[in-house]
């Protein structure tokens, strides 16, 4: 198993919302986004598993998609810590990010490697 802490930051929206072109409010005004049910701009659910796919390509060089499935059930905020976790041998693993504060997943999913 393979963990880390990062706390997102919305620079890191920011810039994600550039380079996907996914530039919705909730993930890039903060104005707009205090006026949501959330209260404050969340994560795009991809920059998460870009994260979380990045872990997994470092513990399996060389590896690429076969399949993946996620689900992204609760939201993640600009400054609140996420642990990121890959568990599992190839040809599947898990991925999972959880917020360290109050143990919501975040992210939920699984790849199989080709």
């Amino acid at each position: 198993m393979t963990e880390t802490l990062w706390t997102p930051t919305q620079a890191e929206f920011d810039a994600f919302a550039r380079v996907s072109g996914d530039d919705n409010p909730i993930h890039v005004d903060p104005d707009f986004s205090a006026r949501t049910r959330f209260g404050r701009t969340v994560s795009h659910g991809m920059l998460i598993y870009s994260r979380l796919w990045a872990m997994v390509r470092a513990a399996h060089p060389g590896r690429g998609h076969a399949m993946q499935e996620m689900m992204f059930p609760n939201p993640a905020y600009t400054g609140e810590t996420l642990v990121l976790t890959v568990e599992g041998e190839a040809p599947e693993v898990a991925m999972r990010a959880v917020r360290q504060a109050d143990g919501a997943v975040c992210f939920q999913g699984k790849a199989v490697l080709a």
